[in-house]
């Protein structure tokens, strides 16, 4: 494990309850109501696809000018909410500061777009990370691959030296599409289990050692396939 790459929302901070609540808001302005069902179908993706369901859901016409000023509404009112401060989830913070402590390089990456991760990282603190890499910095957000492997490449790195920690579908598959073992920490939704993910109920007495141990358990998994 040659570094960490940690998604942000959900996973580093408790921030899908911030984006529940602005989502709600964009239903209300557009005339509509959000459903759990459609929320949880919203979880890790990218912004595109999140106004994309939102027009889809609402049987909105998909005019492109209003879909992308339906995106500045959501991510204006998300903005107010970040800079109001993000609860960390639980363990993560002390995690990072081991990273730090030892010299491991960690990474960012997320769909969430530039501006609003770098309101997120007033709260957060940029200090953790040698790279950060957002949705909108790539052709293709979560679950593409993309954002793993542009995060890995600006580290020097292949991807599979990589830990990735996540906490949705989305996220976890673009992980392993990129070619990193996954340490899986679900928050809202489940996600399933697979060969080359590990998943853990918090990051609470996480150490810098278990994620190595973690990481060497799934790559040998993998060789071992591949052999």
């Amino acid at each position: 494990m040659r570094a960490v790459l940690f998604d942000m929302d959900g996973t580093l901070v408790d921030s899908e309850k911030l984006w529940d609540i602005s989502l709600a808001a964009l239903y209300t302005e557009l005339g509509g109501r959000l459903t759990p069902r459609v929320r949880e179908s919203m979880v890790g993706g990218s912004a595109e696809d999140t106004i994309r369901t939102v027009y889809v859901d609402l049987g909105l016409d998909p005019d492109p000018r209003a879909m992308a000023e339906s995106s500045r509404w959501l991510h204006d009112y998300t903005a107010g909410l970040f800079d109001g401060g993000l609860p960390w989830c639980d363990g993560a913070q002390e995690l990072l500061e081991a990273l730090a402590a030892e010299g491991t390089p960690t990474a960012l990456v997320t769909n969430t777009q530039r501006a609003l991760t770098d309101r997120a990282l007033n709260s957060i603190g940029s200090q953790y990370f040698s790279v950060t890499v957002c949705g909108d910095e790539v052709a293709r957000g979560k679950p593409a691959p993309d954002v793993y492997e542009r995060a890995a490449a600006l580290l020097g790195l292949h991807p599979a030296a990589c830990l990735a920690i996540e906490d949705s579908v989305t996220g976890t598959a673009a992980a392993e599409d990129a070619g990193c073992p996954v340490l899986v920490v679900p928050n809202d939704v489940a996600v399933p289990g697979g060969p080359r993910r590990r998943q853990v109920f918090s990051l609470v007495g996480m150490r810098v050692a278990d994620l190595r141990r973690v990481h060497f358990e799934l790559a040998s998994h993998v060789e071992e396939r591949t052999a």
